[in-house]
Parts: C-alpha cells; structure tokens; sequence
C-alpha cells in the first residue's frame, strides 16, 4: 500500500470554532514515517483545549485527535519494525529528536523537541495520520481497538508515574478526581496491588468508583471526612484540573509521602512549606510515558482486563460529540469511531 497526500479531517478554523471538513495535502511520506488509516479516535480534554487556544500555542487549521488506533496503511523505506496492516496507536507525541540526553535515556516523553501529534501536526480527527515510526505503538495481541484510544493518551498519563516513582503493591494510594484519568487510575491500582481510595466530590459515583477498583471512598467537599484520612496514604494521584485546598490533602499523606499531579490544574499551588518540610513529603508532576512505557501498560492492561469506560460517536457526529465532552456528563471517555 502506497501513502495517500490529501487527507480528509475535521478542523478548527479558529479557537472554540466547531470543527468543519478540511482536506490538506500531507506531501511525501518521509522514510521514517508511516501512514495509519484512522478506525478509532479519542477526544481527550486536551483537545478541547487546543481547539480553543487555552494554552497560547495553536495553530489553525488545527486538527486536534491524539487518541489514535488504526491499521497501518504505509511504512516509510527506513521503518522496519512495523508494517503495513498492523493494528497501533498513536498518542501525544507523534515523533522525538532521537538525540538528546533523555531520548538516549529511554525517557522519549520528556524530549524538549518532541514532536506533538496535535501541536504543529496535523492528528487524528482524519481518515488518515502520518507519525514517526518510534512514536507508533503496536496493539498487544487480545486488546479491543475500539476502547484502546484513550489508554494513549489516558491511560499512560496515569500509568507512567506507578513506574517512574516505584509505586509498590503494598502501598496506600489516592486518586482525586473520578473522570476520563481517575476511574483509568482506580483500575491500574487495584491491578497493581494496591490499597486504593477514590476522593469524589459526586456521591453519584462512589458505587461506580468502587466497581472500578477502589476499595474506599471519601467526599471531596466535606474538610471533616479529608482530615480523617490524616497521615494515611503513601502516594496521592491529582487528576482534576481545578484549585482545590492541598495543604488538606498534604496531610493525609505519610511520612516521605508524594502528591503527584497529572490533572493540569493552570492556577498555581498554595502550599505549606513546613507542610512538606516536617513530614519530608513531596510535590511532583509527569506528562504522558514513552514509547516503552505506552507498550508495558498495554500489556498490563491486557493481562488485567483494564478497558477505558467509552461512550462512541461517528466521526461526523465530532461536534457533537465535543459538546458532550464539554457538558461534563461524559462517562468516562469519547470514542470516535468509522
């Protein structure tokens, strides 16, 4: 199979525009690139917020979708771990520099010059996405495409720090925020071992919380029922994205405990110094995982049975579909779908 130049996508033409068909000319297929025909695509937050420029730093036509799956369609002359026919997916970064220090570590996601699938390219809202070879990841044998997509993007956002901060199966761990990244974040940790509590501030999903893997739930809104969990947890997951009290959630942790923010809250944190100092906890944050991280979760998930909760709309229901994203009654993931 030969690479098709003009692709046929959904695109804003200026922020917070709904999205119109859009044809564009991608050129010669370059020979570390390949080509993937678009069966699925997730829509993520972060392509709302590209769309409408929240972050200062797109481009129009922009052409969002980051939660890729499709089937190989063409293989550039210099690839040759992939071929044509090949179920992937694709997420945030749709290729790396290959040159730095970090890319030589094994640490792809944390390339200054990585090349974003949505920012300066064009991504999956599309029948066809072009990305370099050592971003595409292979589907794991037994992995349902059509609920795959948000694990790219989703998935590995939660799923990176268990590795890169050596989680252990023994630990007590938290996840604020039961949404798109929280009810991924509660399957991964039972799944991993451990002891896992759902902080919500929707007494709608508790039992849903608790399905999806948490062994205890506590009301976000209520300070009384934070301040209970004191000195409880060794590891908290943030995946909302707005200003909550964190000195309260500070003080549940342990001893050497972390706070780890995934969720891109903009305003900044309000912090007790001493609140870190005393008990010598720590404040961090993690984008997406690399290449082989993105491979080792799917693996996991495949083992454990960890399916993203999926709502599916057709392509040409895109509009639609980000409005129901933006309504905030989504649960827990959007899925285009051919």
């Amino acid at each position: 199979m030969s690479a098709t130049n003009k692709i046929n996508a959904y695109a804003a033409m200026a922020p917070e525009a709904k999205l119109t068909a859009y044809q564009f000319n991608a050129g010669p297929l370059d020979r570390n690139e390949v080509e993937i025909a678009v069966d699925y695509c997730g829509i993520c937050h972060s392509d709302l917020s590209m769309i409408d420029n929240e972050w200062g730093m797109s481009d129009y036509p922009l052409v969002a979708g980051h939660e890729v799956v499709g089937r190989i369609n063409a293989v550039g002359e210099g690839v040759s771990h992939l071929k044509a026919g090949q179920v992937v997916g694709l997420g945030w970064h749709s290729g790396y520099c290959q040159l730095c220090s970090t890319c030589g570590s094994g640490d792809h996601n944390l390339c200054a010059n990585a090349q974003g699938t949505i920012v300066g390219h064009h991504g999956g809202f599309a029948d066809k996405v072009r990305a370099n070879a050592s971003a595409v990841v292979p589907l794991p044998e037994g992995m349902d495409a059509k609920t795959a997509g948000p694990l790219f993007c989703g998935g590995i956002t939660v799923f990176n720090p268990l590795v890169q901060f050596d989680v252990k199966p023994t630990d007590k761990v938290a996840v604020i925020g039961i949404g798109g990244l929280g009810h991924l974040g509660l399957q991964f940790l039972r799944a991993w071992g451990c002891e896992v509590t759902a902080f919500t501030s929707s007494d709608s999903k508790i039992a849903e919380a608790k399905k999806l893997g948490a062994h205890h739930c506590i009301n976000s809104r209520n300070a009384a029922d934070i301040e209970q969990a004191a000195g409880r947890f060794d590891f908290i997951i943030s995946t909302v994205n707005v200003k909550l009290d964190w000195d309260l959630y500070l003080s549940t942790l342990k001893p050497k405990g972390r706070l780890h923010f995934v969720g891109a809250t903009l305003e900044p944190l309000d912090l007790n110094v001493f609140n870190l100092i005393m008990a010598q906890r720590s404040v961090s944050g993690s984008p997406v995982g690399s290449p082989a991280t993105i491979a080792k979760m799917l693996e996991f998930a495949v083992q454990h049975d960890i399916k993203p909760v999926v709502e599916t709309f057709k392509f040409e229901q895109i509009n639609e579909a980000i409005a129901h994203l933006k309504s905030g009654k989504a649960r827990y993931r959007i899925v285009l779908e051919r």
